[in-house]
């Protein structure tokens, strides 16, 4: 095929591959910024309680970061896979490569890098992302790809993901990736509601709302799953085939889950074992304790004014 001025003829301009998901971005820098926070005014801290206090606020933050970032992420469902295929349409070239698949809550990243980078007096490094949220149109999309006239393996793989494909993986992955996505915003209101409970003398109904954020977080896992477990349709690039696997973000999700059931049991069972401990561990009773030290101690109260007006000397004695 002719070249003009360095570009394929059906790409009306140089391509530019899909960047870092800026909502992602949004999130780590949001809660990165909370936690330097915390980590500026820490010194401030006085006492064993200082090391209370960054275990319980950096573990809390993570886990509603994770909570939040996994919405965006695309590791859910991953598979990669080095091949010698086809490059474009209607041209015999092949190419080495490495396919890249990975499926998320909202949509499907495609990834493509050359093996080298340089062939065929072009770069190779392709990264595409289809989207299947409520206000996107994955047909329009894969349309848009097929005029822009992306390599065959992306257009491949992008097409198994249409509605109309009779993998019907669309309809699986839309539907799972919706539940899990609720369950998720769910748990993220109820890890909230947890740390404002926490805060105040309610460290019962903090930890029953610890234990309802991991179960919406398993829940998710669940519902993601139910529908990730039926085989994919083979996935034929070259002579390879592609595999897919549960991605990083589906296990973070999980040990995020299994921790909030952990920690919302372990407050739930020292609200009734031991409240003291618990007490010491939320830091809710620091002026409580100091004032229990002194207990038993009499308080005097003198009136100041008794020499001066030659009364009686009164004194007031109580036993706390």
């Amino acid at each position: 095929m002719t070249l003009w001025n360095g570009v394929l003829p059906f790409y009306p301009q140089p391509r530019h591959a899909a960047g870092f998901c800026i909502q992602l971005l949004i999130v780590i820098l949001v809660f990165s910024t909370l936690a330097a926070s915390f980590l500026l005014i820490l010194p401030g801290i006085r006492g064993h309680s200082r090391w209370f206090w960054l275990v319980r606020v950096l573990l809390s933050l993570f886990i509603g970061a994770e909570i939040v970032a996994v919405h965006f992420s695309t590791d859910w469902f991953v598979g990669t896979v080095s091949t010698n295929t086809s490059y474009k349409a209607f041209s015999a070239e092949r190419i080495r490569a490495h396919v890249g698949l990975r499926v998320g809550l909202v949509g499907v990243n495609i990834t493509l890098t050359g093996i080298p980078v340089h062939q065929l007096n072009e770069t190779i490094d392709y990264n595409e992302q289809f989207t299947w949220r409520l206000d996107e149109d994955y047909a329009a999309e894969y349309v848009h790809a097929l005029e822009k006239g992306l390599p065959d393996p992306v257009l491949y793989l992008a097409e198994k993901f249409t509605p109309s494909s009779p993998c019907g993986l669309y309809h699986k992955y839309h539907l799972a990736g919706h539940y899990a996505s609720a369950m998720l915003w769910v748990a993220f209101c109820f890890w909230v509601l947890s740390n404002g409970l926490l805060s105040m003398p309610a460290p019962l109904y903090g930890g029953l709302a610890l234990l309802v954020t991991g179960a919406f977080a398993l829940f998710a896992v669940f519902a993601f799953a139910s529908i990730s477990t039926v085989p994919l349709c083979p996935l034929h690039l070259g002579a390879s085939v592609l595999t897919a696997h549960y991605g990083a973000a589906f296990w973070v999700t999980l040990a995020t889950g299994i921790l909030c059931l952990l920690l919302g049991g372990a407050v739930v069972s020292l609200h009734y074992a031991r409240p003291s401990a618990l007490r010491a561990f939320l830091d809710q009773s620091l002026k409580d304790s100091s004032s229990q030290g002194r207990e038993g101690s009499p308080l005097v109260l003198k009136n100041p004014l008794h020499k001066q007006s030659a009364l009686p000397d009164l004194q007031v004695t109580t036993n706390l």
